[in-house]
């Protein structure tokens, strides 16, 4: 199943417009008779463009606080997975946040028009994008997101942009590249092959798919009700992107918890907590720094504490496998608190609201990263074998306890 936020349909047009980049018959380095096609390099270009534009109009149209320059207030502390820098430069004064948001709309609503604008804009492109992935990956922990987006925008450099990176020696890609561009200034051309008229023509079929599939694709960014990540033919290889159309104004968590108490409702019961991989819930544990990983239970944890349980019925299963102390799901837990004992009898959900605690401050000296503070349940105590039918209407298979 593909994630609600994308990536995967961004990665996949990305693979897909790699295969056309390089020759298909030839592992050479410098394949005298089969450059890579215009065609391919603006198809890698339009991916950035659309990445980028999407992403500026869905933000624009969508929360008011990115037209009130206020966004930024928020997002560091309410991101999916925050990371120790953004524990920081959420506290940064008011007037730097609107000067990011200002930023963040000049790069995403702007700098994107600057592909079709000749060689010395197209270049000034790649840098500015390159540079603003480069902010978001040290400012947040959004997987391969902005990595992956690095890699159309390398497309606006050419080969004198990008010639610094190779050596001058004799023999070496560069200095055949200068000899073959010599001898094409001089006028000697190389007599095309039959499989370059093969691949022109293949490559000319790719360009028109290109622009048939992307007609769908613009008229969503023209409309007033765009939809972001969205494909609009089976293939999934134009697609429409945008991110963070709306900022959520508080951080709020889903903290399990587990009890060997035969009774839930016992007030003498002792609950612990389990802890995930990098999604806030220990006060003391220092926000993680996983980029270019993706945990995803985090990262869908971070959407379920939005809704309720009945919306992610997920939730439930997830439960469920941990009364069972099934490894596969243990897998996924960063900390245990019944390893090395039998199961807990009876797991919960509990709703907090997380803050950073302030740098400096009282919560801070204590070694705490967030306050926090219990909003209610967020689902009822659950024993294995009171989840049984709850699996069987599912047609889920049945946990069996370790």
């Amino acid at each position: 199943m593909l994630d609600r936020s994308g990536w995967e349909s961004q990665l996949l047009e990305t693979g897909f417009l790699g295969i056309f980049l390089c020759p298909l018959w030839t592992l050479s380095r410098l394949p005298n008779y089969t450059p890579p096609s215009q065609i391919v390099i603006w198809g890698f270009r339009w991916l950035i463009f659309r990445i980028m534009l999407g992403a500026g109009l869905i933000k624009i149209r969508g929360d008011r606080c990115w037209r009130e320059l206020t966004c930024m207030d928020y997002h560091y502390e309410t991101q999916p997975v925050p990371n120790p820098l953004a524990y920081y430069m959420h506290r940064s004064p008011w007037w730097f946040h609107q000067f990011e948001t200002l930023c963040n709309h000049f790069i995403e609503l702007v700098v994107p028009f600057f592909i079709f604008m000749g060689r010395r804009m197209c270049i000034i492109h790649g840098i500015l994008q390159i540079l603003f992935q480069v902010v978001l990956i040290i400012s947040g922990n959004l997987s391969f997101l902005n990595w992956l987006t690095i890699v159309p925008s390398i497309a606006c450099f050419d080969d004198a942009c990008l010639g610094f990176l190779f050596g001058s020696k004799e023999g070496c890609v560069k200095d055949q590249m200068l000899k073959i561009q010599a001898k094409e200034a001089a006028g000697q051309r190389l007599p095309l092959r039959y499989g370059c008229y093969v691949r022109r023509v293949v490559n000319v079929t790719f360009g028109l798919l290109i622009t048939y599939l992307s007609i769908p694709v613009v008229l969503n960014l023209l409309n007033s009700r765009q939809v972001m990540n969205t494909s609009f033919n089976p293939l999934r290889i134009v697609n429409t992107y945008g991110a963070f159309g709306s900022i959520t104004r508080e951080r709020t968590e889903i903290i399990f918890q587990g009890t060997s108490s035969q009774d839930p409702n016992d007030p003498m019961a002792v609950w612990e907590e389990y802890e995930f991989k990098c999604k806030p819930g220990d006060l003391k544990r220092r926000p993680c720094l996983i980029t270019p990983y993706h945990y995803r239970l985090d990262w869908l944890m971070w959407f379920a504490a939005f809704q309720t349980y009945e919306q992610n019925e997920w939730i439930i299963h997830l439960a469920g496998k941990l009364l069972a102390s099934e490894e596969a799901a243990l897998s996924l837990i960063a900390f245990n608190p019944f390893e090395g004992q039998a199961p807990p009898r009876w797991i919960r959900g509990e709703h907090f609201k997380y803050k950073f605690s302030q740098p400096g401050g009282k919560h801070a000296s204590e070694g705490k990263w967030w306050i926090r503070k219990r909003i209610g349940p967020y689902f009822p105590p659950v024993n294995l074998q009171g989840l049984k039918k709850f699996y069987e209407a599912r047609d889920w298979p049945y946990p069996k306890q370790n």
